[in-house]
């Protein structure tokens, strides 16, 4: 639903007001400040103070609709070596060319932050795993096959994903769910890199659809 800005009107009715200007200069201010609180001053992305406020609505959203939540986080490979080698002014610029690649390739209506470090994440509301998992194959092909232009040459950036979904029937709790995408991640930088790694579709209903009691359950049958 777009918001519809309402124009300040004079408490006693007057048609001129000298708090007008104020008031308007105030609004702007705290739009300004709102934005500064959730944004990240080098990419321009979502920080991660927002990526836990929009992931944890998202999951509540979906607990409510049925309408699955995807997850994707991200991290460039050997970013280290982009800073030893060209210095942090490169690194940082590597970092933008990155943010600018991602907001290029997802929809409106998804969510991309910056997660920390060289760390990206993205949320893909109302998605199912298959789709988001192959937007991010295209975003991978995407960072591999568009190079930073530099003066002295190209630098050739790589990314590692990891990528799971929060159903309905899911039973994680905010932490709990990153943290088991990062485990995926964690796959795919242990697999060689440049490469996405995710749960099994075939998985999905196993791992989901096991209540609280259930689990507990087979955990002790571990």
């Amino acid at each position: 639903m777009t918001k519809v800005e309402e124009t300040p009107v004079c408490p006693v009715g007057e048609s001129s007001c000298e708090w007008l200007d104020e008031v308007g200069e105030l609004r702007r201010q705290i739009d300004e400040l709102a934005e500064l609180v959730s944004t990240d001053a080098l990419t321009g992305l979502f920080n991660f103070r927002h990526f836990r406020t929009v992931l944890q609505a998202e999951m509540d959203r979906s607990k409510r609709s049925g309408i699955p939540t995807s997850l994707v986080l991200l991290d460039i490979d050997h970013f280290k070596a982009v800073n030893d080698t060209h210095g942090h002014e490169v690194g940082n610029l590597a970092l933008q060319h990155l943010a600018n690649i991602l907001t290029g390739e997802v929809r409106t209506t998804d969510i991309v932050c910056r997660y920390g470090g060289e760390e990206f994440a993205m949320i893909f509301p109302e998605t199912h795993l298959n789709l988001a998992v192959k937007v991010a194959e295209r975003i991978r092909l995407e960072i591999q096959n568009n190079p930073m232009v530099q003066d002295d040459g190209e630098i050739r950036l790589t990314a590692s994903m990891g990528a799971s979904v929060y159903m309905k029937t899911s039973v994680l709790e905010l932490d709990e769910f990153v943290d088991s995408v990062d485990k995926y991640l964690y796959e795919a930088k242990q697999s060689g890199r440049n490469c996405i790694c995710h749960i099994d579709y075939s998985d999905l209903r196993a791992v989901t659809e096991v209540g609280v009691d259930e689990r507990a359950l087979l955990l002790q049958g571990d």
